[in-house]
């Protein structure tokens, strides 16, 4: 299983966890938009943050390894999704660049759980059908 410990429900997964905070965190920064982004940049990024933590879940209650290795791989897109919108808001200057650096490399971080919780699918699937 993971590094973390046994994975008995997708709020264990390291990666839904860091998504999870990402989320959070995000929404306070929507808090900061000025009004003309309620309407185009706004639900953007609440689709991706709200993206990439249900496809972790989804894919964790799907029975086979690769649906849930799919889901995860969609995850990941929401986290890529996510620090392009995060590049946008340090270009129009929504965001000081010190958030930009603390909320992009929790995303990193994110990513990279997300690519070691995809590699464990994979060696759990190999090992299931006997490979």
């Amino acid at each position: 299983m993971e590094k973390y410990g046994k994975i008995r429900h997708f709020t264990d997964i390291e990666s839904w966890k860091i998504a999870r905070e990402a989320r959070k965190k995000f929404y306070e920064l929507l808090q900061h938009l000025p009004d003309k982004e309620r309407y185009v940049l706004e639900p953007q990024i609440r689709r991706a943050c709200i993206s990439a933590t249900a496809n972790i879940a989804e894919g964790f209650g799907r029975f086979h390894y690769q649906e849930n290795i799919q889901f995860c791989r969609q995850s990941r897109g929401s986290m890529y999704e996510l620090q392009d919108h995060l590049i946008t808001c340090l270009d129009e200057k929504y965001v000081e660049e010190s958030r930009y650096n603390e909320l992009f490399s929790l995303l990193e971080n994110g990513i990279k759980a997300l690519n070691g919780y995809i590699r464990m699918l994979k060696r759990q699937k190999e090992i299931e059908m006997g490979k």
